[in-house]
């Protein structure tokens, strides 16, 4: 992972680069808090895959990127 203050940024780090997938950082804390919420729990138990998923759906991260196998 690699944080960039702009699309610029990332442009001229990518060069002939081709890259995987970029998100804001606001994405990526609400992603985070909606991936580990719950490990502290004492209910806590691992997700499915499709739990997992549909996390990523229901935050708009769709698309081959974003695919879990």
């Amino acid at each position: 992972m690699n944080l960039f203050r702009s699309e610029e940024h990332i442009e001229k780090w990518l060069d002939r680069r081709e890259p995987g997938a970029t998100i804001s950082v606001t994405r990526l804390s609400e992603l985070a808090h909606a991936w580990w919420d719950t490990r502290v729990s004492a209910e806590w138990r691992p997700r499915t895959r499709d739990e997992n998923q549909a996390i990523l759906d229901r935050l708009g991260l769709t698309g081959e990127f974003w695919r879990l196998a």
